[in-house]
């Protein structure tokens, strides 16, 4: 089924426009609960609370404020908010062209697919065919629900790829990280660690050999829940050594990974987990549960 468009824009590049649709690029698979009542499993409702009389507040008698110093804030009306943003005419303006190996990734915020709108094609296919020659990737302001995003669209095949941006102030540096006593490494451990990451190595990331094992498991575990079924918990991993010889553990590391290469088995193919009969989809699964009220 062909995907649907979230929305729609115009990339501007140079005096050229492009009219393009903006597809979502990733979906999210975390498996998500409900919070119910425990006693007759009814779903629950959030309601606002008022810190200060402890009285329940509608939605529509709430305001914006901000914590400008403890527990003093500063209200924003819709109005006021309203005047402060720019024009949202989702216009995507390429300020810059630069090579994707100067991008720290630490950068990307989120990512969306670019397909070309109605009279954009010959534009769209001229712009990924250039940038692809030309081994660089643009960056440029989104200007979307009132504010202008940091973007930066890729050439990905014969498609664009849009990414969002951080700020320069939004990313940390390791100046705020504690790296602790200065350490010196020997050559034998530098070279051993040389060894392994060689002997781990790859000609390139496969996604498709990884498995989140944490979510299958948790759709088994529903599924045979639902069917009636009593669920028998996993024994628990044994606990790391902790490292007190380097050395010793690198060459430890190199025979384990070494008996390990040898016994892998080609990729194979990811299976789902079995759905017991007449039972429905458990929801979507990902990385980690999450509840909603």
């Amino acid at each position: 089924m062909a995907a649907r468009a979230s929305a729609s824009g115009t990339i501007s590049f140079g005096l050229v426009s492009i009219p393009v649709k903006l597809y979502g690029a990733t979906r999210s698979k975390d498996v998500r609960f409900h919070m119910l009542h425990a006693r007759d499993k009814g779903r629950l409702k959030q309601h606002y609370a008022c810190s200060a009389c402890g009285e329940t507040v509608e939605r529509t008698d709430t305001v914006r404020g901000y914590e400008w110093s403890r527990d003093q804030y500063v209200v924003m009306s819709d109005e006021e908010l309203a005047a402060l943003e720019g024009a949202s005419d989702r216009t995507i303006e390429i300020e810059q062209f630069v090579p994707i190996e100067s991008v720290d990734p630490v950068y990307f915020e989120k990512s969306s697919l670019l397909g070309p709108d109605k009279g954009g094609q010959k534009a769209y296919r001229l712009l990924n065919r250039a940038m692809l020659a030309a081994g660089r990737v643009a960056v440029g302001r989104y200007a979307t629900r009132g504010r202008r995003q940091l973007v930066l669209i890729r050439p990905v095949e014969n498609g664009l790829m849009l990414h969002g941006l951080y700020y320069a102030d939004e990313v940390r540096g390791f100046d705020e990280v504690e790296f602790g006593e200065p350490v010196e490494l020997k050559g034998g451990e530098l070279e051993l660690a040389k060894q392994l990451i060689e002997q781990l190595s790859g000609r390139r990331f496969e996604p498709e050999r990884h498995r989140d094992d944490y979510r299958d498991a948790l759709l088994q575990a529903i599924e045979q829940k639902a069917a009636g079924q009593e669920i028998e918990a996993p024994s628990a991993p044994a606990e790391r050594e902790q490292i007190i010889d380097l050395m010793a553990a690198l060459k430890r590391s190199l025979e384990t990974s070494r008996g390990a290469g040898e016994a892998r088995p080609g990729p194979a193919r990811a299976r789902k987990p079995a759905r017991a009969k007449g039972s429905k989809p458990a929801g979507r699964g990902g990385r980690t549960a999450r509840s909603s009220g």
